[in-house]
């Protein structure tokens, strides 16, 4: 499983499968989201909501537009924070040795996020995970974002010359092609959540901390 590719034609069609499925739980989700951002706190768990939900999206799940507001969102906000800190950091040091470094390291480490929520481990093993399941992958997840861009501008701007009635037909197709390119995401994350998942079989997982004693 570890040196499985992954296939570029396959997540693409399996993407479009499960956007469409939840084309309309995905879109109402997103009007929660922007409707509610503005209010402090909550808005770092609905957050957090919106990548559980493509890790649901990507498994062929079928989506609950108000689970961003579940409250175990919120169990991983301290190690949220602390991730995205290591990797702005971490892409920031790889820029100062000019561009490629860091689109290479922006990639190796794209699905960090989800595997701090999905399997619950420290930021540091997040990233690794991330790293190492996408080991001999990279090139395939940059052709395919190149595939999905190009798709999508050609899409639309043919769909925008037509008089009339063109803008209209843009906008429908940019909202469907948006859920597309998000299950496209879930389904990449559940291939490589199946290579961490040999990963983690061969060097466990650290054990999750204990809860302190209640004072006396």
């Amino acid at each position: 499983m570890q040196n499985e590719k992954l296939d570029i034609m396959q997540t693409i069609k399996d993407g479009v499968q499960y956007g469409l499925k939840n084309f309309v739980p995905l879109l109402l989700m997103v009007i929660l989201y922007v409707v509610t951002v503005w209010i402090p706190w909550l808005n770092v768990g609905t957050t957090i909501g919106l990548y559980k939900a493509v890790i649901g999206i990507g498994r062929g799940q079928t989506i609950d537009p108000v689970s961003i507001f579940a409250k175990e969102n919120f169990t991983n906000v301290g190690k949220f924070f602390l991730l995205m800190g290591l990797l702005t950091m971490g892409i920031s040091a790889a820029a100062c040795f000019m561009l490629v470094p860091a689109i290479v390291m922006g990639i190796a480490w794209s699905f960090a996020i989800y595997f701090l929520i999905d399997k619950k481990v420290s930021p540091l093993k997040a990233l690794g995970l991330s790293y190492d399941s996408t080991y001999g992958n990279k090139w395939r997840i940059f052709f395919l974002a190149i595939i999905c861009g190009l798709a999508t501008g050609i899409v639309c701007g043919l769909l925008g010359a037509i008089p009339k009635v063109g803008g209209i037909l843009a906008f429908i197709a940019t909202l469907l092609i948006a859920a597309i390119l998000v299950a496209v995401e879930g389904v990449m994350y559940d291939f490589f959540s199946k290579k961490a998942d040999a990963i983690l079989a061969e060097k466990p997982c650290e054990a999750p901390a204990a809860e302190p004693a209640p004072e006396a």
